[in-house]
């Protein structure tokens, strides 16, 4: 019974416990797409792999390097075109050659379902290294003014990669650059020809170099800021499995050891009610017999969600008939509270396949509002293309606003010391609704009391999340 009701109330512990057998790379991949999705900016498993920092960094390398070949291949056409120099035009053409093709096989490479790892990314560098080196070997060596390209791609390293990747590009490109010093081939030009282009060239290559500098550093700026808001948000959904499950351990024992007290409390009622005929005693054993039998069938009907769930014997429904048969069977439990159901939505009411926790979860909002004001509740049901919502609405005293911040948390409550309230109802709900894809939201209301809405989207069902 204890494993069945942990699956109740805590159904996303099978997805977590999935990524801890999976490898690093995947677990970190599929935990993110389980983690995030809650959060609005929901992620599809699938493409995660492609969204990866080295996925993106390699993308913005590739379009660099296209630019940085239209910026070469236009120098070298318009030195061909105007005789300014005299180059060996077939060597820069094949090394252009080779760069534009490193620029489409990345292309295609990037458009499969294989991580980039840190390894390929240095190699891609290193290529762009080597390439450089080669089209300054042909173009007057350690004298060629775009010599300071080689900063571009270790700055992009060095803000990327691992210090030992730096670490090694530095030295290749060093390395080039001694080489280029000793050997190179010489530019067929004048002394006062050759100044005249250096000083131009130097002021080219600067402006190119910073130009890129600045737009990857601030494209990666963004992207690590992006990194670290899902690192948070993965952080605090890890602090908010860890306290369902130990709400969900709690819950499944103290379930598993009240159906014997419960039992013996219904027999211990029935004698009582034989033994003593007095009118006004019989009434109230009679209530708390009734309420003995509401706290069986509620265990019961755990224990048939549990197994609803692992047949996967869910059925599809309206939002509409699901809303009605929760509020017959809040009805049963608090026949003491009066209320009004309004359905506002226009067309043919969404379909979804509520999981057991949505249902709890949409029980501890209606049973919070009546514990608020227990008359004249106020359900309403609503939908759109967008998804549905249901709103309820009492007339209490309101959420306080020294722990409105709090609403949501575990053990904060609204129904202060008395013991009525334990604090976990709202944060249990809230756990339920966001695996399904919605939100759960408190406002205060102008006339006084809350109004509660619980949002879903158009096929809500706690799968696959």
């Amino acid at each position: 019974m204890k494993d069945l009701l942990k699956r109740i109330l805590f159904g996303r512990v099978r997805s977590l416990e999935e990524c801890d057998r999976l490898p690093q790379g995947a677990r970190a991949d599929r935990g993110f797409a389980i983690l995030a999705q809650p959060y609005g900016d929901a992620m599809p498993a699938a493409p995660t792999l492609l969204l990866s920092a080295n996925h993106q960094n390699l993308w913005r390398l590739t379009l660099i390097r296209l630019l940085v070949l239209a910026a070469q291949a236009g120098s070298v056409g318009l030195a061909y075109v105007t005789g300014l120099l005299n180059l060996p035009w077939v060597p820069l053409a094949i090394t252009l050659c080779v760069s534009l093709g490193l620029c489409a096989l990345t292309a295609v490479r990037l458009r499969g379902p294989w991580p980039v790892t840190e390894v390929e990314y240095g190699a891609q560098l290193a290529c762009d290294l080597v390439i450089h080196s080669v089209l300054l070997y042909y173009t007057g060596g350690s004298l060629n003014p775009f010599v300071s390209y080689y900063l571009v791609p270790l700055t992009i390293a060095a803000a990327t990669l691992p210090w030992v990747f730096t670490l090694a590009l530095s030295g290749l490109a060093l390395a080039s650059y001694t080489l280029l010093v000793m050997w190179s081939h010489p530019l067929d030009t004048t002394i006062v020809r050759r100044e005249s282009l250096f000083v131009y060239g130097m002021w080219l290559s600067f402006a190119l170099s910073a130009a890129l500098i600045t737009f990857f550093a601030a494209r990666m700026s963004e992207e690590l800021r992006r990194q670290e808001l899902r690192r948070a948000a993965r952080s605090e959904a890890d602090l908010r499995d860890q306290q369902l499950l130990a709400v969900a351990t709690q819950a499944a024992g103290a379930a598993h050891e009240l159906g014997t007290p419960l039992a013996t409390m219904s027999v211990l009622l029935a004698e009582l009610r034989e033994d003593h005929p007095d009118p006004h005693l019989q009434e109230d054993l009679a209530v708390l017999q009734e309420q003995v039998k509401q706290c069986k069938e509620s265990l019961q009907q755990l224990v048939r969600a549990a197994e609803a769930e692992r047949r996967q014997a869910v059925e599809r429904q309206s939002v509409v008939d699901w809303v009605h048969a929760v509020l017959e069977r809040w009805h049963l439990m608090r026949p003491e509270v009066t209320y009004r159901k309004r359905c506002e939505g226009k067309g043919e009411p969404p379909q979804l396949v509520p999981p057991p926790d949505l249902s709890q979860a949409l029980l501890n909002l209606l049973n919070n509002a009546a514990d608020a004001c227990p008359t004249d509740l106020d359900v309403e049901i609503d939908w759109s293309e967008e998804g549905m919502v249901v709103r309820i609405r009492d007339n209490g005293s309101g959420v306080p606003l020294h722990i409105a911040d709090q609403i949501g948390k575990p053990f904060i409550t609204t129904k202060g010391s008395n013991g009525k309230g334990f604090g976990l109802g709202l944060f249990l709900s809230q756990a339920s609704v966001t695996r399904a894809g919605g939100s759960v939201k408190l406002y205060n209301q102008q006339g006084g009391g809350t109004l509660t809405e619980l949002r879903l989207p158009r096929q809500a069902s706690g799968e696959g999340l």
